[in-house]
């Protein structure tokens, strides 16, 4: 919506089916009755959208793709892709089979110190990567005060898949896999904590996820009980190390010689001008961290670090 606002992209239709929702969206965004429609069926009945935007709970990202794959209807989801890897194959035998791209939106794909980091590690500026550390979240997504809306489903185990493990622990997952080029991780442990249950009573609200790689290690602390907003990505390699504090900070470490670098601005530095490059055929996501590949490895990995954390044990990944 914020696009929206200023200028960059054109709204056909927006589907949802809560009116109370709906009359929220037109008095905050000056919307006309005219874009809503209770279904995604009503809206393409009328209007033929370039491409869906979903940003409905994480479960039902598979309708969705569903409904657009066979009308040819391309679809960017928001992170993360699905809440199960049966969901995940699902959604990517549909993207293959009627030819559309479906990409997965993370605020972090659009930092400029992660685009970086990617290009200093394949320039092999700190040699091969050997650990990475990633803290991701805020002090709780009612804390900060999310909407009742997003809330309910957000803090749901079916239509979320989890809580901050699901919330958060994705960021991680999906830096990882892009900077190891796609390597499936050799196994994934995992520790949840319920440190708020009166708040969230039916999640979890902070994990701990280690993610072995044949030659790297990953660890991902996904958290809705951090003093402050984080977004932060650690990468230690065999020469130096490289820390992307924000979107705009990138610390690097060589020996005992600490120095915050210049930081260059990444090609994109959001998802519609990017979903438009991919619709005009000007960027293959490949493996990106947009792309089907990385993302159907996100979310074996979650999936394996809920298995871990309920069943308290290592999960071997299957290549």
């Amino acid at each position: 919506m914020h696009q929206y606002k200023r200028g960059e992209v054109i709204i056909a239709g927006i589907a949802e089916a809560d009116p109370q929702l709906v009359a929220r969206y037109k008095k905050t965004y000056n919307l006309p009755d005219s874009l809503f429609y209770p279904t995604l069926d009503a809206l393409v009945q009328h209007v033929h959208p370039d491409a869906v935007l979903a940003y409905n709970a994480i479960a039902l990202h598979l309708s969705v793709v569903e409904f657009c794959a066979p009308r040819h209807i391309p679809v960017m989801v928001e992170k993360p892709l699905a809440t199960t890897v049966k969901d995940a194959q699902r959604i990517a035998a549909l993207a293959a089979q009627y030819h559309i791209p479906v990409l997965t939106n993370y605020e972090t794909t659009w930092y400029n110190t992660n685009q970086q980091i990617n290009d200093m590690v394949s320039s092999n500026a700190i040699g091969p990567v050997r650990k990475m550390i990633v803290h991701d979240g805020h002090k709780g997504p009612k804390e900060i005060g999310c909407s009742k809306d997003f809330l309910n489903w957000l803090t749901d185990p079916i239509q979320n898949g989890g809580g901050a493990i699901r919330d958060f622990g994705c960021y991680g997952a999906d830096l990882m896999t892009w900077l190891m080029k796609n390597e499936t991780p050799v196994a994934v442990t995992a520790v949840t904590r319920h440190i708020k249950p009166d708040v969230y009573p039916k999640v979890d609200d902070d994990a701990t996820i280690l993610v072995e790689y044949a030659d790297a290690t990953g660890i991902i602390e996904a958290s809705w009980n951090w003093p402050f907003n984080i977004k932060d990505f650690e990468v230690f390699g065999k020469d130096g190390y490289l820390h992307a504090l924000n979107a705009n900070k990138l610390q690097q470490r060589i020996n005992d010689s600490t120095a915050m670098l210049e930081v260059h601005g990444a090609q994109y530095q959001d998802n519609i001008p990017y979903l438009a490059a991919v619709l005009s055929g000007k960027v293959n996501p490949g493996n990106d961290l947009s792309s089907l590949p990385n993302n159907l490895i996100v979310v074996q990995i979650l999936e394996a670090a809920s298995q871990s954390a309920k069943e308290g044990r290592r999960i071997v990944l299957k290549k």
